[in-house]
């Protein structure tokens, strides 16, 4: 099973707290927010863990010049590579898809790390992530990551966006909450059932997306681990 959790879940703790925090619960790999509030200052594979990827805020569709964006790019996709991440996790954060095209193609190959653009903001369903990927074509360089919640809530039905994203899923976000609240696994209203029937023997990481720097007064991530890492374990034993 490949079970991780987002350093999202710890705002204004250390990457080191974040690496004992999942040891503690037998979490295999953290995806780890690029925030000031949180140095790379350990390697987390030092404790047996894997790097998931680098969750980064660069927004590849939006309008405007392409150089910041593609330094931005190169720089996130550097450090990914350093820490043996999957990619580096983006935003569409606009509809320009010629530029995110442009932005894809200009770092495409020069690194190990890819592009995960994550089913977010205005691109939000597997439909649009999907069709933007599928014109870059690119697969080495560029992959999606499906966030259950956005896809599901932007109206698209779940096995709709998993037909759109399977070519290009790199891993997936997991996640409950009722309105905008994040809640533990099962308490919410997103159709865990629905998601689990088909994630079903699914082989890649998932990972809990638990949103507790943007929603303080949420459980803290450690009393929400195991409810979604059971979870997790139910759907991969059952594939």
């Amino acid at each position: 099973m490949r079970f991780a959790f987002s350093t999202l879940g710890l705002p204004g703790a250390s990457l080191a707290e974040a690496v004992e925090l999942a040891v503690r619960h037998a979490v295999g790999g953290l995806e780890v927010r690029l925030h000031e509030d949180m140095p790379l200052d350990v390697d987390p594979r030092d404790a047996g863990l894997e790097v998931v990827s680098l969750c980064g805020y660069v927004r590849i569709a939006e309008t405007g010049p392409d150089e910041p964006v593609i330094a931005a790019l190169r720089g996130q996709l550097a450090l990914a590579d350093r820490f043996g991440a999957l990619g580096v996790r983006v935003f569409p954060g606009g509809n320009d898809v010629e530029a995110a095209l442009r932005r894809l193609e200009a770092v495409a190959g020069e690194t190990r790390a890819r592009v995960l653009v994550e089913t977010h903001d205005h691109m939000a369903t597997g439909a649009a992530v999907g069709a933007l990927l599928d014109r870059f074509g690119r697969p080495e360089a560029a992959g999606a990551i499906w966030d259950v919640l956005h896809p599901w809530r932007n109206g698209e039905d779940p096995a709709a966006t998993l037909e759109a994203l399977a070519p290009h899923l790199a891993y997936v976000q997991v996640k409950d909450a009722t309105g905008t609240t994040p809640r533990p696994m099962g308490l919410g209203e997103v159709p865990l059932d629905v998601f689990a029937d088909l994630l079903r023997g699914y082989p890649g990481w998932f990972s809990l997306e638990w949103e507790k720097a943007w929603h303080p007064e949420v459980e803290p991530l450690g009393e929400v681990i195991p409810g979604a890492r059971e979870w997790v374990r139910s759907v991969v034993r059952s594939g």
